[in-house]
C-alpha cells in the first residue's frame, strides 16, 4: 500500500526511478555476460558490476525513505536490501570464478529487480 504521504513527498517517484535504473543495470549486466561467452573481454562486465551495486544501495536508501518518512509499504526496504547483499555475493562469486553460482544468482536478481518495478510501476 503506498500512502498519499509516499506520493507527495515523491518518494514513491524516486522509487520507481531507481528501481527501473537497477532493472536495467542488471540486464545489461546479462548482455555483457553472453559477449564474455563468445570472446570478449570482461572490463565492461566488471564496471557494470560496480554500477549494479551502487545502483543496489541508492535503490535501499529510498525504499526506507518511502517506508519511514513516506509511510509507504515495508517490504521493498527488505527485499532491496536483499538485493543488495546477494548482489554482493554474485560479484564475489563471480570475481572467484564460480560461474555455476554466479549466473543463477544473476537470473535471480533480474527477476527480484522486475517484481520492484512492476509493483513499484502498479501504485
Amino acid at each position: 500500500m503506498v500512502t498519499q504521504v509516499a506520493r507527495a513527498s515523491g518518494y514513491q517517484t524516486a522509487f520507481k526511478a531507481v528501481a527501473l535504473l537497477y532493472m536495467a543495470a542488471v540486464l545489461v549486466q546479462a548482455v555483457t555476460a553472453g559477449q564474455l561467452l563468445s570472446g570478449a573481454t570482461g572490463g565492461l562486465h566488471g564496471v557494470g558490476a560496480g554500477a549494479v551495486l551502487l545502483l543496489g544501495l541508492t535503490q535501499l536508501v529510498v525504499a526506507v525513505l518511502l517506508w519511514r518518512p513516506g509511510r509507504g509499504a515495508g517490504w521493498p526496504a527488505l527485499v532491496s536490501l536483499a538485493v543488495l547483499l546477494l548482489g554482493l555475493v554474485q560479484s564475489m562469486l563471480g570475481g572467484s570464478g564460480a560461474v555455476a553460482a554466479h549466473v543463477p544468482l544473476g537470473m535471480a536478481l533480474f527477476g527480484l529487480s522486475v517484481w520492484l518495478v512492476v509493483w513499484s510501476w502498479r501504485r
